[in-house]
């Protein structure tokens, strides 16, 4: 019978010291701890000298909590209360989606479009609520503040999508629907000479296409739409490029990701899909991290735990009940430690190579500081 693969174990500290390092994305299924682990990460590469800034996307506004800080919001703000004795400085913010969208919106149209655009009540609806959005925000606001130049390191936390997918496919999925069918439909009156003309040139075709949506949609929802996508017309190529090079920034060396997940079998069924992912994309792996687990902390087999507690059940009293108690519940510690092995060494042998840091279940949420530094503590050898 072959022996179980065991993964490498993952370096935080050297991942986090490399200077060649500038990204740090961490990307996993919801509910697995990706905010918390992206905020530890942050604090831990601040505290040991480097210049961080960490993006979250988690409307629970978590991260903000437990750095101590009463918001978070559009601009980067200073995380108070850091050791900065290695020289390193942390800051930290949360995207807000439609500032980002409208920030895109006044750089890349002249001052009147640009206008025309963000008072445009279907834009108003898009940048706030359409399918993908969010993720394709995330994608811009990590390009901006890469640009800016200001940090030396920026860790990412994904936005909480039902699959942790969406950050890659944001874009793409943005820019079809810019360059889509229905989209150039409704721009096709603006290119024949306006709507007037247009409308006349085209009754054979667009006109009954547009009459047709009209009806579906409502006139001034429809004339909403088109003056909307006449004023964005010509950042059409703007999406594309600003998408695209986004995109190979985070195929570049100075990315890694980092994939979290819980010790249970979902998490780790997503987490093994989306690491096939970035090697299709080509998209640097550094490793995963294995959130939650629940060490064993001696070596007492469970066996052994609960024999001895049915011996001490033997002779009742209330010291006896205390340790026949603590006995059975190491036993199940060791069970569940098990499990979660068994889980992780399935992983390793779908995935060959791939480094693994374990990271333990904290008695109680984290909310501060302090609750972070305890979250990579497992980093400096005090969690097996």
């Amino acid at each position: 019978m072959n022996a179980p693969a065991h993964a490498p174990r993952l370096d935080l500290d050297a991942l986090l010291d490399d200077r060649g390092t500038r990204i740090i994305v961490c990307c996993g299924s919801g509910g697995v701890g990706k905010t918390t682990t992206a905020a530890a990460f942050a604090l831990r590469a601040a505290e040991r000298g480097r210049d961080v800034v960490v993006l979250t996307i988690d409307p629970a506004r978590r991260l903000a909590q437990s750095l101590g800080l009463t918001e978070l919001d559009n601009t980067p703000r200073p995380v108070e209360g850091i050791d900065t004795g290695a020289g390193g400085r942390l800051h930290a913010m949360m995207l807000d989606m439609k500032r980002t969208f409208d920030d895109i919106v006044v750089e890349h149209a002249d001052s009147g479009r640009a206008q025309q655009i963000l008072d445009n009540p279907f834009y108003q609806s898009l940048s706030a609520s359409f399918a993908g959005t969010q993720e394709y925000m995330a994608m811009e606001k990590l390009g901006q503040l890469y640009d800016k130049g200001e940090w030396d390191l920026i860790v990412v936390d994904t936005p909480p999508s039902r699959s942790a997918l969406d950050f890659l496919d944001a874009p793409n999925r943005l820019g079809s629907f810019l360059d889509g069918k229905f989209i150039r439909v409704l721009t096709a009156p603006a290119k024949v000479g306006g709507f007037g003309g247009a409308f006349k040139l085209l009754a054979g075709g667009v006109g009954l296409v547009t009459g047709a949506l009209g009806k579906l949609l409502g006139s001034g929802l429809l004339a909403d739409v088109q003056a909307f996508v006449n004023a964005l017309d010509t950042m059409f190529g703007g999406f594309r490029e600003r998408a695209e090079a986004t995109y190979r920034l985070l195929q570049a060396k100075g990315t890694s990701f980092v994939v979290v997940a819980a010790p249970e079998p979902d998490a780790l069924r997503e987490a093994s899909y989306f690491a096939r992912r970035l090697a299709e994309e080509h998209m640097p792996l550094a490793g995963l991290v294995l959130n939650r687990v629940h060490p064993q902390l001696t070596d007492l087999t469970p066996e052994r735990s609960l024999s001895a507690a049915e011996q001490l059940d033997e002779n009742p009293g209330p010291q006896q009940a205390l340790a026949s108690g603590l006995l059975r519940l190491h036993a199940e510690r060791v069970e569940l430690n098990r499990r979660e092995s068994k889980l992780a060494d399935r992983f390793a042998a779908i995935h060959p190579g791939i480094s693994l840091l374990r990271l333990p279940a904290l008695a109680e949420d984290v909310h501060d500081l302090a609750g972070l530094r305890l979250v990579t503590a497992s980093a400096d050898g005090q969690v097996a």
